[in-house]
């Protein structure tokens, strides 16, 4: 008995040091996830935050909280397009998904005068949708697309369409 006795607490020991010894990945570490024109086309991706590169907001953006840059990715006559939403003018481009990443063609748009805050909020919208794409899914498993270019970084949470 003595003999059983020590052999379960040296099995309980070496269980209790080889689970110790496993890593789990955190919880917040965000995951990349592949790039796909049904992952894009699933959802309109609303704005949540837009930061210059010396951590200042892009302040243009937010000019309407109820009104926030939107992406929209869907599919006409075979062509992969992307409209921008909540802009004064009409705004648009093709886009492909190139090694993980989309490539926008030239951004299209009407050429009406809009007042300010509307301009200011259509010349940085262009300026935030070109840049390097990334999707990732956030603590709540939310997708979360980001684009990154050398001036900022702009992060679109997944909103059902």
């Amino acid at each position: 008995m003595k003999n059983m006795t020590k052999s379960l607490i040296a099995a309980t020991l070496a269980v209790g040091t080889l689970a110790g010894c496993q890593t789990t990945p955190s919880v917040s570490t965000p995951m990349a996830q592949t790039l796909t024109t049904d992952t894009l086309e699933a959802y309109n991706w609303q704005l949540v935050d837009a930061k210059r590169t010396n951590g200042d907001q892009v302040t243009q953006l937010f000019t309407m909280p109820s009104q926030p840059l939107t992406l929209s990715f869907f599919e006409n006559n075979g062509n992969q397009r992307v409209s921008f939403m909540n802009t004064c003018n009409n705004m648009g481009a093709d886009y492909s998904i190139v090694d993980n990443d989309v490539q926008l063609g030239n951004v299209l748009s009407t050429m009406m005068a809009c007042p300010e805050p509307q301009a200011s909020f259509d010349t940085a919208t262009i300026a935030t949708v070109q840049g390097k794409y990334r999707l990732n899914k956030n603590a709540n498993n939310v997708p979360i697309l980001t684009i990154r270019n050398d001036n900022q970084v702009a992060y679109f949470k997944a909103v059902a369409k």
